[in-house]
Formats: C-alpha cells, structure tokens, sequence
C-alpha cells in the first residue's frame, strides 16, 4: 500500500514539512541509543502510542510496517534472555544458556527501545511524500542538489524493482526455468534483476544529464519547502517526550549511559 493509496498526505502530520519530521525523528532516537533501559523506552514508546489516533494512520497499514521489527525485537529480546550478560539472581543455568535477573531486563530495555526508536519514525516518514522530502532537504538544509535529485530518481525506482521481480518470476515459469532448486531459482532472478537496475539505471542516468540536471548554475525548484510554526511545534513535542523519558529514568533510577557501561 504505497503513500499514494493511503492518502495520507492531507493529514496532520501529512502537512508537515518532512525536515521537521526528519529532525523529530531524530531527536527521540538520539536520546533513546544515549541509554539502554527499560523506563525511557517505555515513556516514550507509551507517549507515541497515545499521540497514535491524531497520525490518522489505518491501523492495518500502520501493522504491516510494524510487524516485521516487532518480531526483530523478539528474537533479540529472547536471545539476550538465554545469552545476555548475568548479573543479579540467576534462574536457570545450563551450559551457555543463563538466564539471570539481569538479562531480563536487559532483553526488556532492547524490546522496549528497539520499538520506540522504530514506532516514531515510522509514524512520521509513512506520511511524507519523497518529493516533499527531497525539497525540503535541498532547500533547507542545503544538501546538494545533484546527491538529492538522484537520490529521488532511485528511490522513485523502487517500486519499479518490485514489477520486475515479479515478471521475472512469471517469465521464469513461462519458459520451464523455475523448477530448479530454491536457493539456484532465487540467485538466478537476483542476478537477472541486478543486471536490469543496472541498465535502468544507466538510462535514467543519460537521460537526466540530458535534461541538464548536473549543470553548473543555480537550480530553481517547482515548490517551496519552508518551515512554519506548527512545524517548530512538532520538533518541540518530540524534545518534551524525549526530556520526559530521560527524566522519568533518572527518577526510577535506571538511567545507564551507555559510555559509562
């Protein structure tokens, strides 16, 4: 379900310019990888999901984007129970595997933190357009136009990977060459899709040198991307849960800086 099918692009955070997006993303995860406990992710974790209604995010689109780094979380959260550094009373023990008071929380911290660092961003980048993005970080923050503009190109052919793949799968089978092995069908289509992104990508390459996107003299833009107030205003949310979090670990005592570990 791309952008364009959720129309999410109206909505309050769909409004919003993408560099204030960009820079409340990250601020939250700036402050999350400066610890690893349980409490500041859990703050701000909990915070985001209770902003969630006002993303006006369906939540089957929203779960499809989550459910493969929740499950990410799981297993490094239940690798670090049986394999995580021991400390505190210990529970079980047998051979490597222990599992101590202190690889719970330990596993609890990363579930917790590896969710709130990924919930956030997705929230934010699911409702920005590519282009929006685009402008805004070649007219604000200044990035080069030539980087940017390809950048975009690229991105924009993502979706054309997926096509490909796909008729590469039919053609395959048309032609009785699918009915090898897995692991040798897989390389094989891998290989036939590198080699036609390569040559895409040469063309796409030729043909924006000829419409003179690398020439040397100022570029002009189609839109303006300028910040606004309700932009300053989402930066300053994500800074206010980001102190709260911090905060709400110093109190409860569990605040580890992770350069003091």
């Amino acid at each position: 379900m791309s952008l364009v099918d959720l129309d999410l692009r109206h909505t309050r955070l769909g409004r919003r310019n993408p560099v204030a997006k960009l820079a409340a993303a990250g601020i939250l995860s700036v402050t999350l990888l400066l610890s690893i406990d349980p409490v500041s992710a859990g703050v701000t974790l909990g915070l985001t999901l209770l902003l969630l209604p006002f993303a006006e995010i369906p939540a089957r689109a929203l779960w499809l984007r989550v459910w493969p780094i929740a499950v990410g979380a799981l297993i490094a959260a239940g690798a670090t129970v049986l394999y995580g550094r021991s400390a505190g009373e210990v529970y079980v023990e047998w051979g490597l595997l222990r599992i101590s008071e202190g690889s719970i929380d330990l596993a609890l911290a990363i579930f917790l933190r590896v969710l709130a660092i990924a919930l956030p961003s997705i929230i934010l980048f699911v409702t920005t357009d590519p282009t929006d993005l685009a402008d805004g970080l070649a007219q604000i923050v200044r990035l080069p136009a030539r980087f940017v503009v390809g950048a975009l190109a690229g991105l924009r052919l993502v979706g054309l990977l997926i096509d490909d793949w796909r008729e590469l799968s039919l053609a395959r089978r048309a032609r009785g060459v699918a009915d090898a092995g897995r692991l040798r069908r897989f390389a094989g289509q891998a290989f036939a899709l590198f080699v036609l992104a390569i040559r895409r990508g040469t063309k796409l390459a030729t043909a924006m040198e000829a419409r003179g996107f690398d020439a040397p003299v100022v570029r002009t833009w189609a839109r303006r991307s300028v910040l606004r107030w309700p932009d300053a205003g989402l930066v300053a949310l994500a800074a206010a849960i980001a102190a709260a979090s911090v905060l709400a670990a110093v109190l409860a005592g569990t605040w580890r800086f992770i350069l003091g570990l």
